[in-house]
């Protein structure tokens, strides 16, 4: 027997996006839920014209993806207790129509797999270089996986094994909770199926900057958990942000120093040290993901880029436990 699929979609003040992503996924599954963040453009309203159920979440409590999804998985295994598969959404994505059918069959012929996810594409990546180093992320390796992002059709079972998302993580949820799911012997899995279009809207380097600042959350929060496990999660890429988010900038000042000081030669040693995370980053970008030369020299500089805002991202996740604040999320858009 198949098992029931229904659907967790997540938004704020995603407009024409969620009714597009309703539309994609309503014919498809046997029920929808709808968890809304302090919409104020219809939204709700829009999605129940449309017999989604609608959970609005208490702003009065610390928003994340984690609890909005937690809050909408509670209420669709109330509404529907014999659903066994749920796809999570969110509002600014849509589903490509033969994804569930693959992912669902993915699933019940892989019983220790907990979440199975596929392809996700930028819907404009010719707006701008940020979404097209969105298109490009989006781009993983296919087979067993550590993680998943933010749209994947999830075991029921095994989601409510591991309690779900950890509500205190604001950035980097799926990462954490495939983690746990992984320690617990169940598998991720990334099939080679068109999934979802994503719409990033992201047109402006304030906006790139904030991500790559909740990115740097993610590691930081994530490593303090559980960072001293047998894989040391996100020990690389803390230690990565720490000594190349301080290195380089630090390193280029001293050649601007140095080029008022008159020593062209000294300025050529000190910008070989980034210019060697520089190659490095376009060796891989050229080579594993194949990209054209000067597409893979743009997604190179941004990525070493990256490491400023990762530390900083870092650091305030420090700075909010050492002082035992809660933490809130980064928003970009």
């Amino acid at each position: 027997m198949e098992s029931k699929i229904g659907a967790v979609v997540i938004g704020r003040n995603e407009g024409e996006r969620l009714k597009a992503c309703l539309e994609s996924i309503l014919s498809s599954v046997d029920i929808v839920v709808y968890v809304d963040s302090g919409s104020q453009d219809g939204s709700v309203t829009h999605a129940e014209s449309r017999g989604v159920h609608v959970v609005e979440l208490d702003l009065s409590r610390p928003f994340s993806a984690g609890r909005a999804r937690n809050e909408g998985f509670k209420a669709l295994v109330k509404a529907a207790p014999d659903v066994g598969f749920v796809q999570f959404i969110d509002g600014d994505c849509q589903v490509d129509g033969g994804w569930l059918a693959a992912a669902a069959k993915f699933l019940s012929e892989t019983p220790r797999c907990a979440i199975v996810c596929g392809r996700r594409k930028e819907k404009f990546p010719e707006v701008s270089i940020y979404n097209k180093l969105c298109d490009i992320e989006w781009d993983t390796p296919i087979g067993k996986a550590m993680a998943c992002g933010g749209d994947f059709l999830a075991r029921v079972e095994a989601f409510a094994e591991v309690g779900g998302f950890d509500p205190s993580v604001i950035a980097g949820e799926e990462p954490e909770m495939c983690f746990r799911l992984r320690e617990r012997g169940w598998e991720i899995w990334r099939i080679d199926q068109m999934m979802t279009m994503h719409d990033a809207q992201m047109t402006r380097f304030k906006q790139w900057w904030l991500r790559a600042k909740r990115c740097g959350h993610a590691y930081g929060q994530g490593h303090a958990m559980h960072g001293d496990s047998p894989e040391q999660y996100y020990k690389r890429e803390v230690r990565s942000a720490i000594v190349w988010g301080l290195m380089v900038p630090l390193i280029l000042l001293m050649a601007f120093l140095v080029w008022i000081a008159g020593a062209p030669a000294a300025i050529l040693m000190l910008v070989f040290i980034p210019a060697v995370l520089y190659l490095k980053v376009l060796k891989y970008a050229f080579n594993s993901k194949a990209l054209p030369l000067s597409t893979a020299m743009i997604f190179s500089f941004f990525i070493v880029l990256a490491k400023a805002p990762e530390l900083i991202g870092i650091i305030t996740y420090q700075l909010r436990a050492r002082n035992n604040k809660a933490p809130s999320i980064i928003e970009y858009k």
